[in-house]
């Protein structure tokens, strides 16, 4: 089957999606598909470039609130589209924004077949803005994303069930389906005993955050709980990811560490996939705080090293479903609650070691081979 991707910017960095959908492609060329990406250039000179190159659209005014998103749009080019489209026996849009809109109408146009994945919360977007709690704006987005794109597609791939959940609710009337994006099956680093100091009362423990530093991603929560922790004093705070909340999460880390609350100063970088592999095996807790989270790919991630996780519960976020009960979950925007999980693990390092041995194999369903399988089988149906 010839499939066309459809992605504004399919080599940007620090996003997700673009990740996910790299991910994806790689695992339908290597099972024998044919396909093809109409994207952006890449913006590295020397780097891989997709098969039909759009030129990026910077938006006017918007754009300085988009790109420490890692949110890139792509000009409009309908005789390059048509081309594109001519050529692929399935079109598969993984946005719902103006370039989806006009490929979707030149696909109709020419009766090929349409699906789609759902990646974004208007919130995401939002959120940049400070109006990720905003009912209005984020309702009319929705609303603009299934009036123009999905209720016209033929199928759509909802990561989660919590995604499903949300569409059915703004009346998204078209065949959905409940398909994981899958992880890359990774080796876990984590030894099969605990290493010599493990049981040391003195040693720091290491508790990580993991993904895009932004308002909707809710990392002040975890220096609020901080005030509240009983473990405070020996935690060692690792935030693997960048974005634009970044100076303000170091301002507070400071703030912690002067007031004595913090003995070690919080840690930020940016880490190739290897080096975030280990510092997950190492780490004593994967602490995730977000509110609005499609699937929680960085959840799953942590998971497969056997780090034992604490995870928010949001109306818009998915990534709550991971945990194997309810002593890894606390409410969002609750630092009170996100402190006595972390008291509660950190407390017992035999049971939470066991436990990681759980939520290792708790991921092997997600392997990014079977999540593409069930993917192709769906979409199969509807190549005319």
């Amino acid at each position: 089957m010839k499939i066309l991707f459809v992605i504004n910017n399919f080599y940007i960095k620090g996003n997700g999606l673009s990740g996910s959908a790299r991910r994806t492609v790689k695992a339908l060329q290597e099972a024998g598909q044919e396909v093809r990406v109409l994207s952006a250039a890449n913006p590295a000179p020397n780097g891989p470039q997709p098969d039909y190159v759009l030129k990026k659209f910077d938006m006017p005014l918007f754009q300085p609130l988009l790109t420490p998103q890692g949110i890139s749009m792509a000009k409009k080019d309908p005789k390059l589209i048509e081309e594109a489209v001519r050529w692929a026996d399935l079109v598969h849009l993984e946005e719902a924004f103006t370039l989806q809109f006009k490929t979707l109408n030149i696909a109709k146009r020419l009766g090929k077949p349409v699906t789609a994945t759902y990646h974004y919360h208007p919130e995401n977007v939002f959120s940049t803005m400070k109006m990720g709690r905003w009912h209005l704006p984020n309702r009319c987005m929705l609303l603009t994303y299934r009036f123009a794109v999905y209720n016209r597609c033929d199928m759509i791939q909802c990561p989660t069930e919590n995604v499903k959940e949300r569409l059915l609710r703004y009346r998204v009337n078209v065949p959905m389906r409940v398909i994981s994006n899958g992880v890359i099956p990774d080796e876990c680093l984590r030894p099969e005993t605990p290493p010599a100091d493990y049981f040391d009362e003195n040693r720091p423990l290491k508790v990580i955050c993991i993904g895009r530093l932004s308002d909707e991603k809710d990392q002040p929560t975890l220096f609020k709980a901080m005030k509240y922790s009983q473990f405070a004093k020996r935690i060692q705070l690792q935030f693997a990811g960048q974005g634009p909340t970044e100076k303000d999460l170091k301002r507070r880390g400071k703030k912690l560490v002067d007031e004595g609350v913090l003995t070690y100063m919080p840690e930020f970088g940016f880490y190739s996939h290897q080096e975030l592999c280990q510092l997950m095996a190492d780490a004593d807790l994967c602490v995730h705080c977000a509110t609005t989270e499609v699937e929680g790919l960085s959840v799953m991630e942590a998971l497969q090293q056997g780090t034992v996780p604490v995870i928010a519960t949001a109306k818009y976020s998915a990534s709550a479903q991971f945990a194997l009960d309810d002593r890894s979950t606390f409410p969002g925007r609750n630092p009170k609650a996100l402190a006595q999980r972390i008291d509660y693990w950190l407390s017992l390092p035999e049971e939470r070691w066991e436990m990681g041995k759980k939520y290792v194999e708790s991921m092997k369903p997600y392997d990014i081979a079977a999540a593409y399988r069930r993917s192709f089988e769906c979409s199969k149906k509807w190549q005319r």
